[in-house]
C-alpha cells in the first residue's frame, strides 16, 4: 500500500501526534546535547547514512535482551523491544507492565509514545506542503496571524526547533512529580500553551540555533487544525493511522485512559529512594501534538518504515525532512525527524519520546527495511534513558552495545525534560 502523492492525499485525506509526558517532560529530548550551531546538511552528502539494511550485520537479539534486563536493574519495571528486519520480527520483553498485578510486559502492550508524536505532526504538515496548502519557508504568522512575536519565524524553523520559542515545559516540570500532578487532569488550549511559552523571550533569533522546544510542535498542531479545518486527532487518523492500518495507535486527548491492553507508566520522583508514581492515566494536554499519541512497538515500526520508504510524503518532502541541523557530534535533527549515528558507522532515523512514565526509542534504517521500537515504562531516570539508547546498537550494529555508545549522562539528564 502506498499513500504518497499529492493527488491521493489531497482527494481522500484532509486532516491529521504526540505524547511527551515528560516529553516532557514532554518530550524527552534525549538528543538535546551540546548544540554546535544551526548548520544544515542534506542527507545526500552523508555516506554512512546510505547503508541499506541488507548491508547491516545481523541484529544481536541476545545483546538486545541484555540491554532490557540492565534497564530493569536500574529502575524500570519493564522493557520491551521489537525488531522488524525485512519482515522477520523479533520480540523481546523483560519485567512487568503493572506493578499492582505483576502482569508481565509484552510487545502487544500499548503505551504513550511522547515526542515520537512530533514525527506524526511533521508528516501531516509535509503532506500539506505536497498539496500546496503550506510553504515551509513561509512565516507561521501568515497562517496564524499574530500568534508569534516575530514574523521571521517560519514553518521550517518550527519543525526543526530553530524558532527560538521557549519550552514552557521547563517551567511546568521544574519539579517532576508536583509538576505532573498539577497538570495530570488539566485540559489546555493550544493558545494557553503558546501563551505560557511567550512569558519568556525568544532564546535566539529565528533560524540561528537548534534548541529543542515542545512549543514548536504545539504550533505545528495549530497549523494542522487551521489548514485542514479538522482536529489533530482527525488528521492523524485519516492521513496516517487508517492508511497504514495502525490498529494500536490513537490520539485520545483529552481522555485520560489507554484503551485495551497496555503497559502502565511509572514516573520516578526527584527524591532518591522515593516510590514510583503510577502516571498511566493523564490527559497529556500539556503536550498534545507535541507528545500525546498512544501506540505499540508494532505500529511504530510500521510507521517509520513506511515513512523512510516514501509511502507517506513525496520524495521531495522526505528529502526536506532529512536536511539536518547539528545537535551534537552524533545526532542531527531534520523536520520532526532525528538522525542518530551509531558506533558501527550506520545512521538511523526516527524519534525518541519521553512522557511521564515512558521512554521510547523508535528508529529505522535509511531504506526502512530494518526498524526497532523499544520502550521502558519509567521516566525521569537518566540511567535508564542512556541504557535504552543501546537498543539501537544491538539492532543495527549487531554487537553488544557499550556505555560509550550511548548519549552522555549529562545529555540524557537534559533530555528528561524534553522528548
Amino acid at each position: 500500500m502506498t499513500v504518497k502523492g499529492t493527488a491521493a492525499l489531497g482527494a481522500v485525506l484532509l486532516s491529521v501526534l504526540a505524547v511527551p509526558a515528560h516529553d516532557a517532560a514532554a518530550a524527552a529530548d534525549v538528543d538535546n546535547g551540546p548544540v554546535q550551531g544551526s548548520s544544515v546538511q542534506s542527507s545526500s552528502v552523508r555516506g554512512s547514512s546510505a547503508a541499506k539494511a541488507e548491508d547491516l550485520a545481523e541484529p544481536d537479539v541476545a545483546g538486545l535482551r541484555e540491554v532490557l534486563r540492565t534497564a530493569l536493574t536500574q529502575g524500570a519495571p519493564g522493557a520491551i523491544a521489537r525488531i522488524d528486519d525485512h519482515g522477520t520480527v523479533q520480540n523481546v520483553a523483560e519485567g512487568i507492565a503493572d506493578k499492582a498485578t505483576g502482569r508481565a510486559i509484552d510487545n502487544a502492550d500499548r503505551f504513550r509514545i511522547g515526542s515520537v508524536t512530533k514525527t506524526f505532526s511533521a508528516v501531516v504538515l509535509l503532506q500539506l506542503v505536497d498539496e500546496g496548502a503550506l510553504g515551509l519557508d513561509t512565516s507561521v504568522n501568515t497562517y496564524l496571524p499574530g500568534l508569534l512575536p516575530d514574523d521571521r519565524i517560519t514553518v521550517r524553523h518550527v519543525l526543526s526547533h530553530r524558532s527560538g520559542l521557549y519550552d514552557y515545559t521547563n517551567t511546568m516540570f521544574a519539579r517532576t512529580v508536583p509538576g505532573f500532578e498539577a497538570v495530570r487532569d488539566k485540559v489546555f488550549s493550544y493558545q494557553e500553551l503558546v501563551d505560557l511559552s511567550l512569558k519568556q523571550p525568544l532564546g535566539n533569533a529565528p533560524g540561528a540555533a537548534y534548541a529543542y522546544s515542545n512549543t514548536n510542535f504545539v504550533v505545528a498542531g495549530m497549523l494542522i487544525e487551521k489548514l485542514t479545518g479538522k482536529s489533530v486527532r482527525s488528521a492523524y487518523q485519516t492521513r496516517i493511522i487508517e492508511p497504514l492500518g495502525l490498529n494500536d495507535t490513537s490520539y485520545v486527548h483529552p481522555e485520560t485512559a489507554i484503551a485495551g491492553r497496555h503497559a502502565n507508566g511509572y514516573l520516578t520522583p526527584d527524591e532518591a529512594g522515593a516510590a514510583l508514581v503510577d502516571s498511566t492515566e493523564q490527559t497529556v494536554s500539556w503536550a498534545q501534538s507535541a507528545g500525546a499519541v498512544i501506540s505499540s512497538t508494532r505500529d511504530l515500526d510500521t510507521f517509520l518504515s513506511a515513512l523512510l520508504r516514501g509511502e507517506l510524503t513525496s520524495a521531495a518532502q522526505l528529502a526536506q525532512m532529512q536536511k539536518w541541523v547539528t545537535v551534537n557530534s552524533t545526532q542531527g535533527y531534520g523536520l520532526g525527524l532525528r538522525r542518530r549515528d551509531l558506533s558501527c558507522g550506520v545512521s538511523v532515523y526516527g524519534h525518541t519520546g519521553t512522557v511521564q512514565g515512558y521512554y521510547t526509542y523508535a528508529f529505522t534504517s535509511k531504506d526502512g527495511a530494518r526498524s526497532v521500537t523499544a520502550l521502558a515504562n519509567t521516566s525521569n531516570n537518566a540511567t535508564v534513558l542512556n541504557t535504552m539508547a543501546r537498543t539501537l546498537e544491538s539492532t543495527f550494529c549487531g554487537k553488544p552495545a557499550t556505555a560509550s555508545t550511548a548519549p552522555s549522562a549529562t545529555a540524557a539528564a537534559t533530555a528528561v525534560a524534553r522528548g
